[in-house]
């Protein structure tokens, strides 16, 4: 290794490693302050004591008989009764020294007694005063607890001050005496907390493969870039059901915002098949839902937690163009049942041609013209509006070719000023082709079609000669996914009736089923709002006619929020 080159002790990059090492100190730590928090007080307890010791001592001196009279009547001697008297307690009691003085300090009493009869180092004159001190000061014998009393006669006179020192080394070493049982108590205390350290490390460890702790937040900031940069929604649940994430492109499809994290379900996103569906009510894999006008396709992973991690697909363009092959494949059907009927009639008028029966030929000619003519004329008188007029002209082909008569009711009449003529298209298109799928096959098979105006209220009944529909499952059938029929190639069935009910819903009107006695299903659909105000004519003057007036059907019709390809969206 060179010179120049120096090493660096840092932290362990392991998890494992740095919990342990940081559950260490920090049990130490707090051995430590636990072992210096009850040494303090202890300290400070032993020295109280020792000071009430000698306080006690001084003041059991100074309450001999005879000392105050010895003390005013002799001098200061070693061999004085004063001295005599201070040794014995002082040997009794295991004082380190027992000073009596007299009023102007001179010692009548020492443990040397060289400096009996000399002046006291220390002042005494709070006792002298008449009180008692307690303190820890340092005196010829050297650092002491201390405890001086005044000294009284027998007419309670101040005669002089007792003062009574214990060595303080004796309560350092009471103090000392008690560390080595402190520290086992500590040690054990830290070998506890070791372990457990330990455990709790390995632990950590297994959950988090023992990663880096730079590695975890690598992973957690990847995690958040992943999740919001995705074009796939994505919504994480707890245990409780409660959200408890929600990337971006969840927010855009289920249309909420961050505020519902932590929320229930049933509160984020309100009761519906959505919600359903996210709690793991409804089962399955690629369940269908639509949330406004987006169709989510979604799939639930339960976690090891008790929660759950909900991906969500916006079906929305694939259903549009599903719908619109559908569509395309209807007209290709409506033409392909036309011309083979066309083709038959042409077969018919050829026959008639080559026996020369032109006469018959005239008139088989004029009657099949005739009746497609009168087919048309009368839908046509019937429905105002175009779109659904040339809707239900093309339904009826269809219809006849699977052997299903398709009739308007006599008593239809709609004008033509729509709201949202397209919406009112895709609800027809989509009860029409439900009621031709239950009506093939049985007898007398007919599709009715029945429109009433009332006000601006339009009431849209739809009539078929079908099995009909159960009664616990007439409102199951308007649930999103729910459907008998086998799934297109392109996507999923049980959309049609939802949408037909959503569609109602936003402008503020019904759909239902039920069953008519002695035949089929039949659907009502009643919209309060369907018909725009009648144009009111404001240029007086103008000269302008029925002709120039502005039609709701055509072009952009007033209060209509459809927008381009909603038949195909919805059908």
């Amino acid at each position: 290794m060179s010179a120049g080159r120096r090493v660096r002790i840092g932290m362990p990059k392991r998890v494992f490693s740095q919990v342990l090492l940081m559950q260490l100190s920090i049990a130490a730590g707090v051995a430590v302050l636990a072992t210096g928090l009850f040494l303090a007080p202890l300290s400070e307890q032993l020295d109280d004591q020792a000071m009430r010791r000698a306080l006690a001592i001084a003041q059991t001196t100074a309450a001999q008989p005879g000392i105050a009279a010895d003390l005013r009547d002799t001098a200061p001697a070693v061999d004085g009764p004063v001295q005599q008297e201070a040794e014995r307690v002082r040997r009794a009691t295991g004082a380190e020294y027992i000073v009596v003085v007299n009023t102007r300090g001179i010692r009548w009493s020492h443990t040397s007694p060289d400096e009996i009869g000399r002046m006291v180092s220390t002042d005494p004159g709070a006792a002298l005063a008449g009180r008692d001190v307690m303190e820890i000061d340092d005196g010829t014998l050297g650092r002491s607890a201390r405890g001086k009393v005044p000294l009284r006669d027998s007419s309670g006179k101040i005669v002089g001050a007792v003062s009574v020192g214990i060595e303080y080394d004796s309560v350092r070493d009471r103090l000392i005496h008690t560390i080595p049982g402190l520290f086992a108590y500590a040690g054990g205390a830290l070998a506890v907390g070791a372990l457990a350290a330990y455990l709790i490390s390995r632990r950590v460890r297994g959950q988090t493969r023992d990663l880096a702790f730079s590695d975890i937040s690598a992973l957690l900031a990847e995690r958040e870039a992943m999740l919001h940069g995705i074009r796939e929604g994505v919504v994480a649940l707890d245990r409780g059901g409660r959200v408890r994430l929600l990337n971006d492109e969840a927010q855009r499809l289920l249309k909420v915002g961050p505020e519902v994290i932590g929320e229930p379900l049933d509160t984020a996103f309100g009761p519906g098949r959505t919600t359903d569906v996210l709690a793991g009510r409804v089962t399955g894999t690629d369940l269908v839902t639509v949330r406004g006008q987006r169709v989510l396709v979604s799939n639930r992973m339960p976690t090891d937690d008790g929660g759950a991690v909900v991906t969500l697909r916006d079906r929305t363009e694939l259903e549009r163009l599903g719908r619109e092959l559908d569509s395309t494949r209807g007209l290709i059907e409506a033409l392909r049942a036309q011309d083979h009927e066309h083709a038959n009639h042409l077969h018919t008028l050829l026959g008639l041609l080559e026996l020369e029966m032109y006469d018959e030929a005239v008139e088989f000619v004029g009657e099949t013209v005739g009746t497609h003519r009168a087919t048309a004329e009368q839908i046509t008188e019937k429905v105002g509006d175009p779109l659904l007029a040339a809707l239900l002209v093309g339904k009826a082909t269809v219809a006849a070719e699977r052997g299903v008569a398709l009739r308007v009711s006599d008593d239809t009449r709609l004008p033509d000023h729509l709201v949202d003529p397209q919406g009112l298209v895709t609800m027809v298109g989509n009860l029409v082709d439900n009621a031709l799928d239950a009506s093939m096959g049985t007898d007398h098979a007919r599709v009715e079609v029945a429109l009433h105006t009332e006000g601006r209220s339009v009431r849209l009944r739809v009539r078929d000669s079908g099995p009909g529909v159960p009664p616990e499952r007439q409102e199951l059938i308007f649930t999103e996914g729910w459907s008998t029929k086998e799934p297109p190639a392109h996507g999923r069935r049980g959309l049609g009736l939802p949408l037909v009910r959503r569609l109602a819903e936003r402008q503020g009107g019904t759909a239902r089923c039920s069953n008519t006695p002695g035949a089929g299903a039949e659907f009502t659909v009643v919209l309060p709002e369907a018909l725009a105000p009648p144009a009111r004519d404001t240029a007086a003057g103008t000269g302008a006619g029925p002709e120039t007036e502005a039609r709701p059907g055509a072009g952009a019709r007033p209060g209509s929020d459809a927008r381009p390809g909603t038949v195909e969206e919805a059908r």
